[in-house]
């Protein structure tokens, strides 16, 4: 439902610097219109009353694959649309969706779908564009990408991706191969963000990168070189360089599964709540109880299987991506990593929106901003979420 005003009153609003309990906010249309510690006196409002809860803005997830059964890379509509809806229900009320390695024809016709279903979605959430995750990464960091489509950054075919499809909002690359200097500097005079993938750079040429516009980790510590020896040398690899380059951004796949606690905690410490941004890098068996499943399109993908609530490859050499929500990311930096509650949420609210160049409309409850907001109760169990003003999710009791 779409209603002219919301009222959501007894709530604990999370704000990036404090928690404010009792709050009240009311939304117009698809805007907060008001936040304030007192009650706000409304007539025809729905009235939410979070019941002593807490009240976040919307999770939003800058990387992400599939969910509900369905991948992005299946190019369907349909696909595009389950996605969005099912991980709405655990509160991403705004995500990038993301691409694998492919043929070129297939990679065209996922953006053309993205292109035809963003009109239609109304129930999930907000899709802000595409996240191309290759062609352009290392063959000894492939992880489980597809190695029959890798290669070097190719001016003509990137240029002419990039002429057709405005959608395009980031692009993971690595940055040691051929051209992929220039590629960066090329997305960066578009607006695009580059981002560091899939690599075996070392600091140099992570240096060398982040100068050139790429200032951002891809899932830190996977498919990334550390440190390295060449003929007796060692050389900084690209974790140690998102460690020593402080505004270098990083985002990591907060499953408890991909980055462990120790490193969780590890990587908190050295760069903050305001660098880190946290990540589902969800397949499509994301919000389901398979335990087998497709990573990539749906005809010609990757067999991988579930267990221990991670996807794997069918040998248990790798990871295939995970099968979290952002709700559990949430509560996996709590739990875990023993992050205060007003930081795990400002990672997957107010800092990738600031890395999006979003947050002057997402990213925190303020007056003017979009109505995306999450109400969970303490355990980060998601009972509503509103997108831009809209009740796409609720089993919450509302008046």
């Amino acid at each position: 439902m779409h209603p002219e005003k919301i009222k959501i009153s007894n709530g604990k609003i999370i704000t990036p610097f404090k928690i404010v309990e009792g709050a009240c906010i009311l939304i117009s249309g698809d805007t907060i219109t008001e936040v304030s510690e007192k009650n706000i006196e409304v007539d025809e409002a729905i009235e939410i009353d979070a019941k002593g809860k807490y009240v976040a803005p919307g999770f939003i997830d800058i990387h992400v694959h599939g969910g509900g059964g369905y991948d992005f890379m299946d190019a369907t509509e349909t696909a595009f649309l389950t996605i969005a809806e099912t991980h709405a229900r655990y509160g991403t009320t705004a995500m990038l969706p993301t691409t694998l390695t492919s043929t070129k024809e297939l990679l065209l016709q996922t953006l053309d779908t993205f292109e035809q279903a963003n009109k239609k979605n109304e129930n999930g959430a907000q899709l802000l564009g595409m996240h191309l995750e290759g062609p352009y990464i290392s063959m000894n960091q492939i992880g489980a990408q597809d190695a029959r489509f890798i290669r070097e950054p190719n001016p003509d075919e990137y240029k002419e991706i990039l002429s057709n499809y405005s959608c395009i909002k980031r692009w993971s690359a690595a940055p040691e191969l051929k051209g992929a200097i220039e590629f960066g500097r090329y997305l960066k005079s578009k607006n695009i963000l580059p981002a560091i993938a899939h690599t075996d750079a070392i600091y140099e040429e992570v240096l060398a990168a982040f100068n050139s516009g790429y200032t951002l980790i891809t899932h830190l510590y996977s498919a990334m070189s550390g440190v390295t020896r060449r003929n007796a040398y060692r050389y900084a690899g690209v974790i140690e360089s998102a460690f020593i380059i402080d505004e270098m951004d990083v985002e990591i796949i907060a499953d408890g599964i991909h980055v462990p606690p120790p490193l969780l905690k590890l990587v908190y410490k050295i760069k903050g709540a305001d660098r880190i941004t946290l990540i589902t890098d969800a397949m499509r068996a994301a919000g389901k109880d398979d335990r087998e499943s497709i990573l990539g399109s749906i005809e010609n993908g990757l067999k991988v299987i579930i267990e221990d609530d991670v996807a794997k490859l069918p040998d248990r050499s790798a990871f295939a991506g995970s099968v979290a929500t952002t709700d559990r990311l949430v509560r996996t930096m709590i739990s875990m990593a023993d992050i205060p509650l007003i930081d795990a949420i400002k990672m997957i609210t107010y800092t990738p929106a600031r890395i999006l160049n979003i947050e002057d409309r997402k990213g925190s409850i303020e007056p003017g901003k979009d109505a995306d907001i999450v109400i969970f109760d303490e355990n980060i169990n998601v009972e509503t979420t509103i997108i831009k003003g809209r009740i796409c999710f609720s089993n919450h009791n509302s008046s």
